[in-house]
């Protein structure tokens, strides 16, 4: 890893002129429904997201509604956003969950969170950041590619990645410095094309360095 502080405060500097405000584009109206959002977001754009989500909370809209709704009811919902089948099951209990154990309230600590059904620590600091302003790291495949990209982190479990970025990332960034990677990540730090030449952390990236190379042979 190529983590020394003035690299890192190099980098954290150049998201920051380039993606000041940023937030979740998972639209939401509070923290139950950025819940669910965030759960149907797996292997889903944001847009389809949103754009299955209006006419589900205008259907089911609290914990009771979901707990209450047919597997059947919530599949047909959410169909289109893909593996529906699992979304469905997880979204019905963990509604039955939050009305267990939370009095149907998001819990606002990622112990409680991650014990919810189909909820991981990537989902969980979603909604403590979004939701509740807790500091957390997320770390979805955009962040993932790109720490390893810029040399903070050698790993590739999340987990590792996420414990990583936070050792060198102040705490108060954590959930702007998560998503400016995401959004960085979707304009141009992509997966299989990344767009280099117009890179504003070519200099620091030796994924781009990787890319000149070939270019100058």
């Amino acid at each position: 890893m190529h983590t020394d502080p003035r690299r890192v405060a190099k980098i954290r500097r150049l998201l920051n002129a380039h993606y000041l405000n940023v937030k979740t584009q998972l639209r939401h109206q509070n923290a139950f429904q950025l819940l669910v959002a965030t759960i149907l977001s797996a292997q889903c754009t944001d847009r389809q997201v949103n754009a299955v989500t209006p006419r589900l909370f205008k259907t089911l809209n609290t914990p009771e509604d979901f707990a209450g709704a047919s597997i059947k009811k919530i599949e047909s919902l959410i169909r289109s956003t893909g593996f529906y089948h699992n979304k469905a099951k997880n979204l019905k209990n963990r509604a039955k969950a939050l009305l267990a154990d939370h009095s149907g309230e998001v819990p606002d600590s990622l112990e409680a969170l991650v014990k919810l059904p189909g909820v991981g620590r990537k989902t969980a600091n979603v909604v403590l950041g979004a939701a509740f302003g807790i500091p957390g790291m997320v770390v979805d495949t955009h962040v993932a590619r790109i720490s390893q990209r810029l040399d903070l982190t050698e790993n590739s479990d999340p987990v590792k990645i996420e414990f990583d970025l936070m050792k060198v990332i102040p705490e108060k960034e954590w959930n702007d410095f998560s998503l400016r990677l995401i959004y960085f990540g979707r304009a141009i730090c992509t997966a299989r094309n990344p767009n280099c030449s117009a890179c504003f952390m070519n200099t620091l990236c030796r994924h781009a360095s990787k890319n000149q190379a070939k270019l100058r042979r």
